[in-house]
Parts: structure tokens; sequence; C-alpha cells
């Protein structure tokens, strides 16, 4: 999948985990977003980090840290069109952009894959994951073509919640299975990333 864009989103103020960097947090002898790169970078062309603040805090991971394009830490969808905009001037090869949640240890390996396929079947506009009867619209598929049209309701409009603006467009929603664990299983507070060691004890290299 060298022809899309990555970006992790590691924008977020983290406030359940108490503040900092969430991301950087320890996990199985590693931290999270070494666990998360680790997963994604596989399944992508050029990959980059959505983080605010001082980019120097994350130079041991090798990967271009841009800030939001839109002030004010926006969510999620400023993450999105700040991954857009740095495609359309760095990777314009790139027609479309994944974005990965950086909390989420056990993403699946075939992501990206998975939700080309299933955009492409169904003709979409947009692609996002989803498990147990639960989407995860932060894990999804984001055409340049509409990079105009997110701005727009970021700033123009305000919006924030991910799931109303993607209801906009054409949207197919990709069922990953929850076993042996749920893949999109995130890490928001402490008693989550003991129940993630606790996950990876028991399962191992499963996970």
């Amino acid at each position: 999948m060298t022809e899309i864009a990555g970006v992790l989103l590691a924008g977020g103020l983290a406030r359940r985990m108490g503040g900092g960097d969430k991301c950087l947090r320890p996990l199985a002898g590693e931290t999270l977003l070494a666990r998360v790169i680790a997963r994604a970078a596989p399944q992508v062309g050029p990959l980059i980090l959505n983080a605010n603040g001082d980019p120097e805090r994350f130079a041991a991971y090798g990967l271009p840290v841009v800030a939001d394009v839109v002030e004010g830490h926006a969510g999620p969808l400023a993450g999105i069109l700040t991954a857009l905009d740095w495609a359309a001037e760095n990777a314009p090869h790139c027609p479309l952009v994944a974005s990965f949640a950086t909390d989420a240890p056990f993403l699946p390996r075939d992501l990206v894959e998975t939700m080309v396929e299933a955009r492409d079947l169904a003709g979409a506009d947009l692609a996002c994951a989803a498990s147990d009867g639960r989407a995860h619209p932060v894990f999804g598929l984001w055409p340049l073509e509409l990079r105009a049209d997110l701005r727009e309701a970021l700033v123009e409009q305000g919006e924030r919640k991910i799931d109303r603006w993607t209801a906009s467009h054409r949207l197919v929603e990709v069922a990953f299975p929850c076993a042996p664990v749920d893949p999109f299983f995130n890490a928001n507070r402490a008693d989550d990333l003991a129940e993630a060691e606790r996950l990876i004890g028991e399962h191992g290299p499963a996970l």
C-alpha cells in the first residue's frame, strides 16, 4: 500500500490518562507508540505522526511530526485534515490517507488492505473500522479529494465529530473480528494499560 499515506493521531490531551503523551506510556517493554508504529508502518507508504508541542520528544521514532493545522485542539478531524494537507504537499502520489489511533496496541495488521478492498467494493468515499457492533472512525481511509470539504466543516462550521462529517459522504464500515481480543481495544486509562499487559501475557505472539 505504498500509494497510501499514514497518520498516527497523537494530538489529544489524554485527560483520562492524567495528561501528557499517552502514546509514550510503557507497555510490555516498549511504548504504546512503538507498538503502534510496528503495526501501522508496514501497511502504508509515507507515515507521519500528528502531535502538538515540542516535536523533539518523538525524535527517537524517526517520523515527521506534524502539528494540527487547526488551532485549539480540535480533535481527530483536525489531525486527519493535517495529514491530508501534508500528503497533498509531500506525497501527491498518495490519493488516500489511512489514520491510526496511537492508543490501540492490538490494531489489525491487515487494517489498511481490508479497508481499501471494502471501500472499492462498496464504491464509497470513506472507510472506517468497526468491531463488536461499534464503529471506530479514528481508524479510517480519507481521500485527498475531500480535503477542502473537511476544511470547511472544521474551520467554517466548527465541526468536531467525525461521524457527523462522514455521514455527509458515502461511508463503508468495515468489521474486524474480536478474537482473541478486540483489535481496537484502546488504552485510555492506567487500568487499560494494565489490562493490555495482562492480555499480552496471556496471548503472547497472537497479539
